[in-house]
């Protein structure tokens, strides 16, 4: 039997839908539990309004656990002239290392050059990267020798190999961030709900006056009235304006990024490898993580925007041929632990023609409609914390909030230590309630067994993740509560069946429920893995 240690659970699912039982009238709803959406919560909670997150999956489902874990300036932007939008992003960036020390660090990167032009036209790039940052700066770049880059980078491609530039920028686990924005936002007085899908909106006298939202988990529906109502639903804005407008044009022209994981063995030392242009212009990363070596990304135009991206196949031959180029030991398909895809938000270049923006830029848009429904969308993990103050600066106006002043600059996040655990060691991700979870084991001590050879996690992080953390699902639990299922997506199917009863003993539920489970997740499991490593 497992022990309960006792902590506050201020992600409850009982309270919070009982909160919306209650039919109170709320300051700010927020559609979508991702960056963009819990760092509005996250703002607006922390000025006192009454706010309400309704998320239809998990947190961070779609794109915000699917990026390429970089806390950074754009160096592409730069490279293209965007200076105002490389500035923020960098100030943003200093101010996660500060408020989120538990999940946010920096990492070198090197830059190989391999003709002896590039190193000067690197370096100055980069000089300007680093002075963009001011007091934020997280170090000097600096030119490296050819037998620096190879003690650094072991098995970068040696043969022409000139030299290289070293940066210093941020990296982070962009879903359990989410996760610990969503639990600061609950901290802070929100009620946060995850699996409660948004179905329709209220309208009274032609205005937005909250939404119609429903439990996936029981079906029950719930009216829920507020005064400003926002759309932070990324890549799905427009099907959420269309709950409101069904005529709405398109404010978005999504696109897909595609990354694979790769053994650590392929990038052993301790920094990044950056290559600044790659055959379709792109920047692409090669950068150690969670002990494995993460490598993207693409950029692919959508039509469509399926619940669950895959990468398609010349997503992967274009990762496999780019690391074959730079890295010394070649992977193939057979070498990829797990392979992933996410949608950009992007915005469409037409936005703005009809008026109704109120704030537009390269990365992100504030758009009110004509019943005062707000969406934000496009944008990128760095800046969310200026996305979300952007949000609840338009919820104020639009709801006739009383108006406060924004304090999240220097608002520290859930789990904030000023002594965090060096980024090797697993349970540094809970930042001060790593001891909490060394707990659980010391009183249950079965819960130290990991849940796989090949996955760092242990099982006490999953009883952690549903007390806690709201995990639901399987899948919650070993794709966003732990990273898993990016990690090693063949050692996923096999813990599945373990966490699927481990959840269903902390959750009330039956044999039933546990098969259900473990088949849905084996199926999703099943997409992470190259083609010729499932059959299809």
């Amino acid at each position: 039997m497992v022990r309960k240690v006792m902590s506050p659970n201020t992600l409850s699912r009982t309270e919070n839908l009982d909160r919306l039982r209650a039919r109170e009238t709320w300051d700010v709803v927020i559609i979508g539990g991702g960056a963009t959406g819990l760092g509005a919560a996250v703002d607006a909670a922390s000025r006192g309004y009454r706010t309400l997150v309704l998320e239809a999956l998990d947190f961070a489902h779609g794109t915000s656990s699917r990026s390429t874990k970089l806390v950074h300036g754009g160096v592409r932007y730069l490279a293209q002239g965007n200076v105002p939008l490389v500035r923020e992003a960098l100030h943003e960036r200093g101010l996660l290392i500060r408020n989120a020390p538990h999940l946010v660090h920096s990492r070198d990167f090197i830059v190989p050059a391999y003709r002896y032009t590039q190193l000067p036209f690197y370096g100055v790039g980069l000089w300007l990267y680093d002075r963009l940052a001011g007091r934020l700066s997280l170090g000097r770049s600096q030119w490296l020798s050819r037998k620096d880059v190879l003690k650094r980078v072991p098995t970068v491609r040696d043969e022409g190999l000139r030299g290289g530039i070293l940066y210093t920028d941020g990296q982070f686990d962009d879903a359990r961030l989410a996760v610990t924005l969503a639990r600061t936002a609950a901290d802070l007085g929100a009620s946060v709900l995850n699996h409660v899908a948004v179905v329709g909106m209220i309208k009274e006298l032609g205005r937005t006056a909250g939404v119609r939202a429903r439990d996936a988990e029981t079906g029950e529906e719930f009216e829920v009235r507020s005064k400003a109502v926002v759309n932070a639903t990324g890549v799905y804005a427009d099907a959420v304006r269309r709950l409101d407008q069904p005529d709405a044009s398109a404010l978005l022209a999504p696109s897909q990024g595609a990354h694979i994981v790769l053994d650590r063995s392929f990038l052993p030392g301790d920094a990044a490898i950056m290559i600044p242009k790659t055959d379709d212009g792109r920047v692409l990363f090669a950068i150690p993580w969670h002990d494995r070596a993460l490598i993207g990304t693409t950029d692919v135009p959508l039509s469509d925007i399926p619940r669950e991206p895959r990468p398609l196949a010349e997503e992967l031959e274009f990762l496999l041929e780019h690391a074959d180029r730079y890295l010394t030991k070649a992977p193939s398909e057979a070498d990829v632990r797990s392979q992933f895809a996410g949608l950009r938000p992007l915005i469409n270049s037409d936005v703005g023609r009809g008026g109704q923006t109120k704030k537009l830029s390269r990365e992100h848009a504030v758009v009110v409609s004509d019943s005062g429904l707000i969406t934000i969308t496009g944008g990128k993990w760095t800046t969310y914390r200026v996305m979300g103050r952007d949000a609840v600066d338009h919820a104020i106006e639009i709801g006739g909030l009383p108006v406060k002043t924004c304090s999240t600059e220097s608002l520290k996040l859930h789990g904030w230590t000023d002594r965090p655990a060096p980024i090797d060691e697993t349970l540094a991700i809970y930042g001060s309630e790593s001891s909490e979870i060394q707990s659980l084991v010391a009183s249950s001590p079965q819960l130290g067994r990991r849940l796989h050879e090949s996955l760092p996690y242990i099982e006490a992080e999953v009883i952690w993740g549903v007390r806690h953390e709201a995990a639901r699902t399987v899948e919650d639990l070993l794709a966003r509560r732990t990273r898993s299922l990016f990690l090693d997506a063949r050692a996923c199917i096999a813990a599945a069946p373990r966490v699927a009863e481990l959840m269903a003993g902390e959750l009330g539920r039956d044999s039933g429920w546990q098969v259900d489970q473990v088949a849905r997740f084996r199926e999703l499991a099943s997409t992470y893995l190259p083609p010729s490593q499932n059959g299809s």
